[in-house]
């Protein structure tokens, strides 16, 4: 969990200037439309204010209107529009989120909207904004939670005052395209815009940051009720792009609507032949939601793992042994997809926090000593003060403690797994505990690893920065899971590939065992393999321009080797 005192000035206050080369050619495809009236509602040092008065066209006057809450950047803008020719500049210094209520009560509408909103959590606005912002979701009747980021209300409340057949321009957090929290704003986009395009950059172009940026380019409706074009989602590597005209390119797009548009976004990366076999493969009957096979609940939360999950040094120093339990909830625990006794030796004799401390049943009973003198450390530390530790009495009784015979971790770099937890050792809240619904734990663990059920991963899941897969119950619950009758599950053959080998070549080897018996081709395995894979990437950031092939180690590492793709795969096929 992130505390605000460990955030910077920066990412306080969202601010991640917008480089002159996007504000330019956003502000061109804004004047292509001839817009007279344009809003701005977080202007910042007046970039856009610059890109405008570049980019309209010769004779044209612009009136924009630009809010800024920070009293210097407003001043900055209003001495940069001092010196720009065409372009009526009046800089509101207030909140965007309070003045939009007004605006939009007053129905007051704009031909375009441009710009670049603060990348703010909600957790972090002070509590007048985070009204702000739940009050601008109900004004659209759309569903609101504290989860969100304050670019989302910003974009919600653009698009009320911005008129029929006007253009939104902007710059958002990539995860605009998969995040749970902008799940209201896509659909409300969905329903309000007849066009939406993504353009995708390869690169991060807010420098000295993780945070992948998009640009958002929508059309609104020029009828409420009249049906929307749909979505193009264009990936872009370099700069070569800006040279072409942006009216050119959000004309020639190829948008595509119905349940690439209502869900995430992250459906339209894929190329139309890989959408429609993957809907196909989800109605094969041996084909089952994650829901239908197993239940999914997030793993013990101590509030203090670092107390609460210690190595043997640890639970030998203090005298706890009674009170040590195995446990695992890291990939280093993990290196395969079976935890047993062997494993967990290995990971204690290299140090690592593998006993679970579980003091229970200690209520109103006299502490041995040994406890006394540990908790006493923890106190001292303020443990007993963290949120989810006063919340239960005493503090240091973790509620909810069982195994599970299956684990997932909760992030990865590359795809999921499921881990057969032969020894019953206990995970913690950075991993999931799964029960199976009458499926055995193997044929789960051996089943789940293969490029269909990858694929789902990285549509169902999402991404920061950094790149890594995260997932949460209910995106797990609609995994799709290829279950043959009939297959045996060589667990302990998976977990030796699972330790050694790329995971690229893992998902094409188990395609061969799991998908060739629900009936799957050779050539439909190889398509699906490369969705995954393209989806893959691009979440890491990796080009394969020119037929790289990546031989990737589960460490994290990407090994690039110029070879062809699709020869690739055959030969590692072709070795099982």
């Amino acid at each position: 969990m992130n505390f605000i005192v460990n955030e910077s000035k920066e990412k306080l206050r969202g601010g991640y200037y917008t480089p002159e080369f996007i504000a330019r050619y956003l502000a061109r495809w804004i004047c292509s439309s001839g817009a007279k009236s344009v809003l701005e509602p977080s202007c910042g040092d007046g970039e856009f204010v610059s890109a405008l008065s570049m980019e309209r066209a010769a004779g044209r006057v612009i009136d924009l209107t630009a809010i800024e809450l920070l009293d210097e950047e407003a001043a900055k803008t209003r001495d940069r529009s001092r010196k720009l020719a065409g372009v009526r500049v009046s800089v509101l210094n207030e909140d965007f989120l309070g003045w939009s209520l007004s605006a939009i009560s007053r129905a007051q509408q704009y031909d375009a909207v441009i710009g670049n909103p603060p990348f703010i959590r909600y957790q972090y606005l002070p509590a007048e904004y985070q009204q702000r912002a739940e009050t601008i979701f109900k004004a659209f009747h759309l569903p609101f939670t504290k989860h969100t980021n304050a670019w989302v209300p910003f974009v919600v409340a653009s698009m009320g005052l911005l008129r029929p057949g006007g253009r939104l321009g902007m710059v958002l957090p990539a995860e605009v395209i998969h995040v749970m929290h902008a799940q209201a704003l896509r659909t409300f986009l969905g329903i309000t815009c007849k066009r939406l395009l993504i353009i995708d950059p390869e690169e991060i172009w807010f420098k000295g940051t993780l945070q992948g940026a998009v640009m958002l380019m929508v059309e609104k409706k020029t009828q409420p009720q009249g049906r929307g074009v749909g979505l193009a989602i264009q990936r872009v590597s370099g700069t070569g792009f800006l040279s072409e005209d942006p009216q050119s390119r959000f004309e020639s797009a190829r948008f595509v609507n119905g349940k690439t548009v209502e869900g995430k976004w992250t459906r339209a990366l894929m190329p139309e032949s890989a959408r429609t076999l993957y809907d196909s493969l989800s109605a094969n009957k041996d084909v089952k939601s994650f829901a239908q096979v197993a239940d999914v609940d997030v793993g013990i939360v101590t509030g203090a793992n670092k107390f609460f999950l210690v190595p043997n040094s640890v639970v030998a120093h203090y005298g706890l042994c009674k009170w040590a339990h195995p446990m695992f909830g890291r990939s280093e625990h993990c290196p395969g997809v079976i935890y047993d006794q062997r494993q967990h030796e290995e990971n204690a004799d290299r140090g690592l926090p593998t006993n679970f401390l579980w003091f229970a049943g200690l209520e109103n009973k006299e502490l041995p000593a040994q406890i006394k003198s540990y908790v006493r450390l923890g106190e001292q530390e303020g443990l007993h003060k963290r949120f989810k530790c006063r919340m239960r009495s005493p503090w240091f009784e973790v509620p909810s403690v069982y195994a599970t015979e299956v684990g997932m971790l909760k992030r990865c770099h590359n795809a999921p797994r499921l881990i057969q937890n032969v020894l019953g050792a206990y995970t913690t809240d950075t991993a999931y505990r799964i029960r199976t619904k009458g499926c055995g734990a193997a044929k789960l663990v051996f089943c789940f690893l293969n490029s269909l059920t990858a694929l789902s991963a990285e549509l169902e899941g999402r991404h920061y920065g950094g790149g890594v897969l995260e997932l949460v119950p209910s995106e797990i619950e609609r995994l799709l899971v290829p279950l043959p009758v009939g297959i045996r599950p060589a667990v302990t053959r998976l977990d030796g590939m699972v330790r050694s080998r790329p995971m690229s070549e893992i998902l094409v080897a188990q395609d061969r065992f799991v998908l060739d018996t629900i009936g799957v081709s050779r050539a439909e395995q190889e398509r699906i393999h490369e969705a995954w894979r393209a989806l893959r990437d691009r979440r890491h950031r990796v080009s394969h321009e020119g037929g790289l092939d990546d031989l990737e180690s589960e460490d994290g590492r990407d090994s690039l080797t110029p070879v062809n793709t699709k020869r690739r795969i055959q030969e590692v096929a072709a070795s099982y």
